[in-house]
């Protein structure tokens, strides 16, 4: 791990060292290009720090910046890299630039070349201002997105926020609602060929909490465990007779006959003669009634 360490801290000591000799060599050339364009020995010194300095100042800002902040770093440092680039080639093809005293002298030999080079040398300072005090203030006001903290073990933490009392919730439950009961009409009577019977409405039941409603909706949409197999098609499925009220009374005066009236029941007769729970309570009242008569 030391091994490693120290050979990036070498690495960027060489780096380093690199870029401050390449400073060296267009230090010489801008200052010179400073000269020629009406600097002073002093502005002529401080000129190549404008332009070179900028371009450390963007490239620092890339890595800091993220989004349009990061692009428009990255714009400033290839402007500026240009920029020192066309004027060190120019320092390079006009001999009367190299001398140890620089006076007044064109860049160029063709008018608009010149006019164009001294614009850009001449504007390079002023720019500076402007991009530099931008970039510094985006830096300035740049917040990193925090880092989430990592979730070791999301299972765990689910499964004890589950098993919270309620006491221990922020909120309590708020009180079940009462749902609105409706009332079913009360079946018509059938007649079985013998006796005519009026049913027997069905109670009214208690309002059932939401809270009760819900908990079986969710029980009864849970997935079950289905075996893989196919749809029976309707051809191979085997066709259920329709009995009339007749024959289910028969059936029902057959499987009850050694039942005891106690033993008489809708559930039973449904269970047994497998009917509608309906038809059931109007078989059982049948069968009392009969009953009731033979004795």
């Amino acid at each position: 791990m030391s091994l490693h360490r120290k050979g990036r801290a070498a690495l960027v000591l060489a780096l380093v060292a690199v870029v401050v000799m390449a400073f060296r060599v267009s230090w010489n050339a801008l200052r010179d290009i400073a000269g020629a364009v009406g600097a002073d020995e002093t502005a002529a010194t401080l000129y190549p720090f404008v332009v070179d300095g900028l371009m450390a100042l963007a490239l620092i800002a890339t890595l800091v910046l993220v989004g349009r902040d990061r692009t428009f770093a990255l714009r400033v440092l290839g402007t500026y890299t240009l920029a020192s680039l066309v004027l060190n080639y120019v320092h390079g093809l006009v001999p009367e630039l190299h001398g140890d005293t620089v006076d007044w002298a064109r860049l160029a030999d063709w008018d608009p070349a010149n006019w164009a080079l001294v614009l850009l040398a001449t504007s390079l300072p002023v720019g500076s201002i402007y991009f530099g005090s931008d970039l510094v203030a985006k830096v300035l006001h740049h917040r990193p997105a925090p880092i989430p903290a990592p979730v070791t073990n999301a299972e765990e933490s689910t499964k004890t926020e589950s098993n919270r009392s309620t006491a221990d919730l922020p909120e309590s439950a708020p009180a079940p609602a009462v749902a609105t009961v409706l009332r079913v009409p009360d079946p018509v009577a059938v007649d079985f060929g013998k006796s005519t019977l009026p049913v027997k409405p069905l109670p009214a039941s208690d309002p059932v909490p939401v809270a009760a409603i819900e908990r079986r909706t969710v029980a009864a949409e849970a997935p079950r465990s289905r075996r893989a197999t196919g749809r029976v098609p309707e051809v191979a499925r085997s066709p259920r007779p329709r009995r009339t009220a007749a024959q289910l009374l028969d059936e029902a005066r057959r499987v009850t006959a050694e039942w005891p009236d106690a033993k008489v029941t809708a559930e039973g007769i449904r269970r047994t003669v497998r009917t509608s729970p309906a038809n059931a309570r109007m078989l059982r009242d049948t069968l009392l009634a009969e009953r009731g008569k033979a004795a």
